[in-house]
């Protein structure tokens, strides 16, 4: 009889669950959520197959319904006042689910690669990192920090870090994306409206991408790539990967001339390093010994451990290092991360601590660009229980293990990012119903050998996503690449001067913006530290044609040129209280060229709106171009400080033309 009674009480249980159960929804509600002002705005999710779902807010004391279709899913449209909260919104199909301390506001969308993705703190520690983190208490500014993740198939949900949207604090700042935050932080600044932030970056990837299949199929050279990713078992895909992913691992193990096997012969203290050679740490190796170098290198630095800490617990602090490393004390292994943007600290036992010498070891993998233990100086250091620090910047002794060239290529990744399509599908898709006010993107550098190609597939992806939203020709305003490595002595062909020119020529779309950063860069760093600036002048422009603020949001813009013998004058916009150098110096980053397409620099001098050039080795310029360079020293500002975008006044072949007609890499 008791069994039974306890049978009936779960069927109750279960019956009772069954009708009462609660909706769910997708990670961009939660808590703490900003919805767009003064629009229509859609919430949406799944329950039971014709359920009927309430809505209530503390906004309004209009209700909505919806009754869920044969499958669960549901969508209510509501309106949504001006700025302003906090709110909750109470959803319900019978049990109640609320949304705690929602505002209203703006949303911005903010994607592309390491540029946007790079946080304050982490592997970006941006300039005055630690400042700008304890003073990020902006709780109207809101952060959703979405997921790296990768899909075949559009995917109607993502995964988000921190269970959902979180006020801006100096708890939720410090790895969220430094130009994003900075943008909101100016407009926040400014008009005090609540901000909310989507973050959806991944450094490092392309833009087709993140762009939708459908644009993608329209474009040839993309065509079969899609085909065949839209055709792939991603589940399937992923079994295959790591069954070849364990067998090239055994072969870097057994081909690594640092192990034997497996086990590591170049960890002790006393083995003779005496013929490796010297690198100064922290630095990516590619920009300093190893230029393309991908593989195995290993790195030893002796310290001398005094007497005091002889018995205690040691702190061994790496910083960030690219991309993996195991690390060994005296030939003890005491650590091991994977990742480019973990940041490492690994505890030396006790009962392996004594005075005397000893030797750290790192042997570092790196699979493809940079390599190497990189981070910040500071960050580099063994340290006591007490807080005594031996630093360990400076000199170490290298030795590569391996070469990748020396064996077969890794396996591709079933989740590699750099696929057409695929971060859409995963990344961007699941926002396309939520409202926002628009989107800012950073991203180029991986597509800048294709610049040509950018042409046609910058301005695609910004339409696709606006067709995808449905909303109109939303605002969407993007940052062009800043300058990097070296600096030319002559005027020469550049990849990255013409994929400044692709975004340059992007403006053609309606509601577009560019900020320029041909002037905060860094020759030696594809992520240059200054992204305060950076967010301003995407916020610049976005105050000024977004919010209509009467605001300097443009550096100088040429807008014609007239040639009269050797003389070319370049008339240029933006530059109402007159043109000028930005430390007072003569004009320089422009080049003049005749027929021949061959370029010279030239000789400028400024003339109110005006830049009047010559070169004694062009008798009879046709063409001018200005900052065309990798890292170009150039220094054309407007009154207000904003530089001038690199510009050409020629339509000649670019020299990335041709990377265009080849077939795509099939991954």
């Amino acid at each position: 009889m008791e069994k039974l009674k306890t049978a009936l009480l779960l069927m109750a249980m279960c019956i009772g669950y069954t009708v009462q159960a609660k909706v769910k929804l997708p990670a961009v509600f939660s808590d703490n959520m900003v919805l767009q002002q003064k629009t229509k705005a859609a919430i949406w999710g799944q329950t039971e197959p014709g359920k009927s779902v309430t809505l209530a807010t503390t906004w309004s004391t209009e209700k909505y319904t919806a009754n869920a279709d044969q499958k669960g899913k549901w969508k209510i449209i509501m309106s949504t006042p001006a700025y302003g909260g906090p709110y909750t919104i109470t959803i319900s199909d019978g049990e109640e689910l609320i949304l705690n301390n929602v505002l209203i506001g703006e949303v911005w969308l903010c994607s592309g690669q390491s540029n946007m993705e790079m946080p304050l703190a982490g592997w970006g520690k941006i300039k005055d990192y630690e400042k700008e983190i304890g003073e990020a208490k902006y709780p109207h500014i809101r952060l959703l920090q979405v997921e790296h993740q990768t899909s075949n198939q559009p995917q109607a949900d993502a995964r988000v870090a921190g269970g959902g949207w979180h006020e801006c604090s100096p708890e939720s700042i410090a790895d969220f994306s430094s130009t994003a935050y900075f943008f909101a932080r100016e407009l926040y600044r400014k008009n005090g409206i609540p901000v909310g932030l989507i973050h959806t970056s991944w450094g490092g990837t392309i833009a087709e991408a993140w762009t939708s299949g459908s644009t993608l199929k329209s474009m040839p050279y993309f065509t079969a790539a899609v085909n065949k990713i839209a055709r792939t078992d991603q589940d399937k895909m992923t079994r295959n990967y790591q069954k070849d992913l364990e067998s090239w691992q055994k072969t870097v193990l057994a081909k690594d001339a640092g192990l034997a096997g497996g086990k590591p012969l170049w960890t002790a203290t006393t083995y003779s390093d005496t013929d490796w050679k010297t690198m100064t740490l922290p630095a990516l190796w590619e920009e300093t010994a190893l230029p393309a170098f991908d593989g195995i290198v290993w790195f030893r630095k002796k310290v001398t451990i005094p007497a005091s800490w002889a018995g205690k617990e040691l702190k061994l602090n790496l910083g960030t290092i690219d991309d993996d490393d195991i690390t060994y004390f005296d030939g003890l292994k005491i650590g091991e991360t994977k990742g480019y943007g973990e940041t490492r600290s690994y505890t030396v036992p006790a009962a392996n601590v004594k005075a005397g010498d000893f030797v750290i070891t790192v042997r570092v993998s790196d699979l493809t660009g940079g390599g190497g233990i990189y981070g910040e100086s500071k960050a580099l250091s063994l340290e006591s229980a007490e807080g005594e620090k031996i630093a360990l910047e400076g000199d170490w002794k290298y030795k590569p293990g391996l070469n990748f060239k020396d064996i077969s290529p890794a396996p591709a990744s079933s989740q590699d990012p750099n696929r057409p399509t695929v971060l859409y599908n995963a990344m961007i898709h699941p926002f396309i119903q939520f409202a926002i006010k628009g989107a800012i993107w950073y991203q180029g550098e991986s597509n800048a050998d294709r610049a040509h190609q950018y042409r046609t597939l910058f301005p695609a992806m910004i339409t696709d996503w606006r067709k995808k939203w449905n909303a109109g020709e939303f605002p969407f305003y993007f940052v062009q690449l800043a300058n990097f490595m070296k600096t030319s002595e002559l005027p020469e062909a550049s990849n990255w001067a013409e994929l400044r020119d692709a975004q340059l020529k992007t403006l053609a779309l309606p509601n577009t913006g560019m900020a320029v950063t041909i002037d905060i860069g860094e020759g030696t760093d594809i992520h240059p530290k200054n992204k305060q600036e950076v967010g301003r002048r995407l916020a610049l422009i976005a105050l000024a044609k977004t919010y209509e603020e009467n605001t300097a949001f443009s550096g100088p813009a040429v807008i014609s040129q007239q040639i009269s013998g050797n003389i070319v004058t370049l008339n240029f916009k933006y530059a109402d209280g007159g043109l000028k150098t930005r430390s007072g110096s003569n004009v320089a980053g422009f080049a003049l060229a005749g027929a021949d397409q061959k370029f010279y620099w030239a000789q400028g001098v400024i003339k109110d709106k005006q830049v009047i050039l010559t070169s004694a080795d062009v008798p009879n310029p046709v063409a001018v171009r200005y900052a065309w360079a990798d890292n170009p020293v150039s220094n054309l500002v407007n009154e207000e400080g904003l530089p001038a975008s690199p510009f050409r006044t020629d339509n000649w072949p670019d020299v990335t033309a041709a990377k265009t007609k080849a077939k795509p890499v099939r991954r």
